[in-house]
């Protein structure tokens, strides 16, 4: 499915013709990442000069927080000899204390600069509660079958052992804690089965703590399910893993640098996919060459349930349209949406549409069943 917003994996911008990287649909994909890379150079980073973008100015102290982050990414830079749109990205987004989702700023929200649809209201909870009911119902979850224990959890300090038998409910990256806490009233409302566990996989540790606030006000009755990961579980589980926009585009970029083999040979099988060939004078977009290990490495231990994959994003021949010759990257800043990844780093999101194609054939990789692929209106 697909909200409005944006966040997740490393992608690789792929220029038709061998240049390019190293390394508005939405839709709901049920089964059973981006690289861009530019150089740094002191004019890299500033705000966007295109004068039809008329973007908020940022108050003095968010500049010097992104300031800060500049001056830590030309020293990788001139450590590195080249900083790739890949680690630039990961810096702009997670850099320890400066990125954006790691500095304490809002980020969801009418103080954000964004909104998914969980944050809207709780219907988007109740439906998918609706059809989480329904693959609960058809779990096998006897006593051989218990929730996950603190180990089989995989790390976390908010860990607190094995709650109860059960079906396990793990989220991929789960924004301000809203949708976490009106499913799992949705459920119990509904009558439906409640999971043993609810399963958070979050990298930021300020999302971290504004989950378990958010968890704790809206459904309080529910927040011992409730435990935060760090890496995915590393024992078998059977339930269902929801990712709502995660697989939106965690680190695209730009290069003009020849590509190197893995993704040369990509692009060649990529092009023979497609209705016709793209333009090899400056077409550029995106591909996603981590996403199947990443797609197997979340989903492996799953031995019966499902996953919800909600994003926006296109099917590969809509994609690579000829006429998409500028790629999906997107940054959001104060709710405005613009085309220009180094406005003030650290202070905007950035993403990129998912290849729904992609996906489908990296489950079928990851050894799962493509079982539903539908627009999120419909699917409400």
């Amino acid at each position: 499915m697909a909200a409005p917003s944006r966040r997740a994996l490393p992608v690789t911008s792929a220029q038709a013709g061998g240049l390019e990287s190293d390394g508005e649909g939405s839709g709901v994909m049920a089964c059973g990442a981006l690289e861009f890379v530019r150089t740094v150079a002191d004019t890299a980073f500033m705000p966007a000069a295109d004068p039809r973008l008329i973007l908020p100015e940022p108050p003095d102290a968010l500049k010097a927080l992104s300031r800060d982050l500049v001056a830590r990414m030309r020293e990788r830079h001139q450590q590195a000899g080249r900083l790739s749109f890949s680690d630039y990205m990961e810096m702009a987004l997670y850099e320890p204390g400066l990125g954006y989702y790691s500095a304490g700023l809002p980020k969801l929200g009418e103080d954000g600069d964004f909104v998914t649809a969980p944050e809207l209201g709780t219907l988007f909870a109740r439906c998918l509660a609706r059809q989480l009911s329904d693959i609960a119902g058809a779990l096998d979850t006897g006593a051989e079958h218990k929730g996950l224990n603190e180990e089989g959890a995989g790390q976390g300090e908010h860990s607190k052992g094995e709650l109860d038998s059960g079906w396990v409910l793990l989220e991929l990256g789960a924004g301000t804690g809203r949708l976490a806490a009106d499913l799992l009233n949705a459920l119990l409302e509904a009558d439906a089965p409640m999971p043993g566990r609810y399963l958070i996989l979050e990298r930021s540790a300020d999302l971290r703590a504004e989950q378990e606030r958010v968890i704790r006000a809206r459904a309080p009755a529910h927040a011992q399910r409730v435990a935060w990961l760090d890496a995915p579980p590393v024992a078998p589980w059977r339930g269902v893993l929801i990712a709502n926009e995660v697989i939106d585009g965690d680190t695209p970029g730009w290069t003009t640098w020849p590509a190197n083999q893995t993704l040369s040979e990509r692009v060649t099988a990529l092009q023979e996919r497609l209705p016709e060939p793209l333009s090899t004078d400056g077409y550029r977009s995106e591909l996603c060459l981590t996403l199947p290990g990443w797609l197997d490495t979340v989903t492996n231990k799953l031995t019966q349930g499902a996953a919800l994959f909600i994003d926006y994003g296109y099917p590969r021949p809509v994609y690579y349209h000829p006429e998409r010759r500028d790629g999906t990257l997107v940054c959001h800043y104060r709710h405005r949406g613009h085309f220009d990844p180094f406005f003030w780093p650290g202070l905007q999101d950035l993403s990129a549409f998912v290849d729904f194609t992609a996906l489908a054939e990296a489950a079928d990789q990851a050894g799962l069943e493509v079982t539903g692929y539908t627009p999120q209106n419909q699917f409400l």
